[in-house]
């Protein structure tokens, strides 16, 4: 395969999640002119599993990938840059994608003592594509053993892999708080209930969750990102919105934030004389690594000097793929990309060196964890 054409490929034709149609398609494509005698493939809505039957298995391990876009207007420049209108691969999964369909290809020509499944997700940007496929028959059927993943960073240089035992990623939950009040002209304010002096008011008492109702020792972030409110200058708003996210490091964290958001949200309900609805969306598990199968990677990935190795901290990012931690035992590693552009940027460009480092990394593991009697 050449993995960076492949990946180009994808960055082209980025989707939203549970519409990855065409991105479905392509997988599909390319899966299926590999040998197919140890091959059995499963869809599932946008999704794929591949299992690829061992020689003499004693468990499954699997390894899992995203498929999803986000809606980034791209500004890269490349000319395999994104063809479909307001979306980009800006969150690297079409590099996780090449990496999966590397290593999918060394097990099929080169198998394992041990079934492995390949799982192609859909929908982790949102709403959440993790927990149904986990709940579902097809994946049951195929239920693994451990489960893996890795998750590119910009931050770190290629040739890098870094994570931990224990939490690495944040519990994390969307934010959507709308309010609504009476709306008339901007002359008479006295004569209506304005939202947008509501909403201004919330974001700033929301301010003082972290710093005033969450232990410092703790961590929390409560961000509101976009604030919608009325349609003219001369117009009072009679409904505003605000949109935002909610990441903490522990599930209590979480409830105790979410309980003053309501509590605070009462508040103006009281004061500004409105009426408001919470909606929290989309929520995401902590990302809680295996502690002993991630002491044991970090532990062979030192000995087998596949990559540098780099024992890092918890981070605040958010990854459905906790949903598979918290039935499964496994882990998920950062692997250098060396952006000078973030996760989420309009320029993230991650470069396409790291394809070969993820493969290797992830296909030499799986076949030395396949070699292991322990189950």
């Amino acid at each position: 395969m050449d993995l960076i054409e492949i990946r180009r490929r994808l960055h082209q034709i980025p989707e939203p999640g549970f519409e990855e149609r065409r991105t479905q398609a392509l997988l599909l494509e390319i899966i299926r002119s590999l040998p197919q005698d140890r091959l059995q493939i499963q869809t599932w809505r946008t999704g794929i599993l591949v299992r690829v039957r061992g020689d003499n298995p004693r468990r499954t391990l699997a390894y899992r990938t995203d498929i999803d876009g986000l809606p980034v207007v791209e500004e890269t420049g490349h000319p395999f840059c994104s063809q479909h209108e307001g979306y980009m691969h800006a969150c690297g999964h079409d590099m996780h994608m090449a990496i999966a369909l590397g290593v999918l290809e060394r097990v099929v020509t080169q198998p394992l003592a041990d079934d492995v499944l390949f799982v192609f997700q859909p929908a982790e940007e949102g709403p959440g594509g993790a927990r149904p496929m986990l709940a579902s028959h097809e994946f049951q059927a195929w239920r693994p053993d451990e489960i893996y993943a890795l998750h590119v960073a910009p931050e770190y240089p290629v040739g890098t892999i870094a994570t931990r035992p224990g939490i690495l990623f944040a519990n994390t939950s969307e934010l959507f708080i709308d309010l609504y009040g009476k709306g008339g002209h901007a002359a008479f304010p006295h004569q209506a209930n304005d939202m947008v002096v509501a909403a201004c008011h919330l974001v700033t008492q929301l301010q003082t969750i972290v710093a005033r109702n969450v232990d410092p020792l703790a961590a929390a972030v409560v961000t509101v990102g976009c604030v919608h409110g009325g349609t003219k200058q001369n117009i009072i708003a009679e409904h505003a919105r605000l949109e935002g996210t909610i990441r903490t490091l522990s599930a209590d964290v979480m409830t105790a934030v979410k309980s003053r958001i309501e509590a605070l949200v009462r508040g103006v309900e009281v004061g500004f004389g409105c009426r408001a609805e919470i909606d929290y969306g989309a929520n995401y598990r902590q990302v809680d690594n295996d502690l002993a199968l991630t002491r044991q990677f970090l532990d062979w990935a030192r000995t087998a000097q596949v990559a540098d190795v780099i024992e890092c901290g918890p981070a605040m990012t958010g990854e459905d793929f906790g949903y598979f931690l918290a039935d499964i035992p496994g882990f998920l590693f950062w692997l250098g990309v060396d952006s000078p552009h973030g996760l989420h940027h309009a320029k993230m460009d991650p470069s396409e060196g790291a394809i070969e480092v993820g493969v290797r990394v992830v296909s030499e593991y799986l076949r030395w964890r396949s070699e292991q009697h322990d189950t």
